[in-house]
Order: C-alpha cells, then structure tokens, then sequence
C-alpha cells in the first residue's frame, strides 16, 4: 500500500505541476498532504464545458460541485471545479497527453 500511494501522490503532483503551466488552468488543491484527485479550473470555460470538451477527446474527468463541499466551496469564492483523478496504473505519458489536450480546449 505504501508503494501505490507513493506512485499516486508522484503522478498527482506531476499533473499538477503540469497543469499549473497552462494558462488561463489554476489548481485548486490545498492542503499538506495531497492525494490523487487534482482540483482545477479554467478562466475561460465553466466545468461543465471542459468536462464535455475533454470527454469528445475520450479524457473523463468528473466535477465537484458546491452542494458536496459548500463550507469549502463558499469560503474559496467557487461554485464548482473540475477532478481528474490519477491511480498507480496511469503513466506520465497519460498525463501530458491529458494536459496537452486541456491546453487545446482552453
């Protein structure tokens, strides 16, 4: 179990390290101790948008909307974010595949 959160926290931070460098993608993670779901947002277009652009693309992504975290959700300023989500299996090849692709839709 260590070495699959190892490998799932690596991936993860390398997405968001990646999609950090897109403009108009802000992260929106937070915390210390970060795990395989990566929070963001595009300036440009709401969730819903991306998530359908990504999907004609065969990328799924899901979206988190306030009613399931509004305490966090109110306090941030945001009413939704789109969540992709890496495990042990995927490589950093998916992963800049997924940010190329995001950067196309933006």
């Amino acid at each position: 179990l260590g070495a699959i959160e190892q490998r799932v926290s690596g991936l993860a931070a390398h997405l968001r390290a990646r999609l950090a460098q897109v403009e108009g993608v802000r992260v929106r993670d937070r915390g210390e101790r970060r795990c395989g779901i990566v929070s963001f947002t595009v300036d440009s277009l709401p969730p819903d948008a991306v998530k359908a652009a990504l999907g004609a693309r065969r990328i799924n992504v899901s979206i988190s909307r306030a009613s399931s975290t509004l305490l966090e959700m109110q306090e941030r300023g945001l009413s939704e974010v789109v969540r992709a989500s890496v495990h042990y299996y995927n490589s950093e090849d998916e992963i800049e595949r997924f940010v190329a692709e995001l950067a196309a839709v933006v």
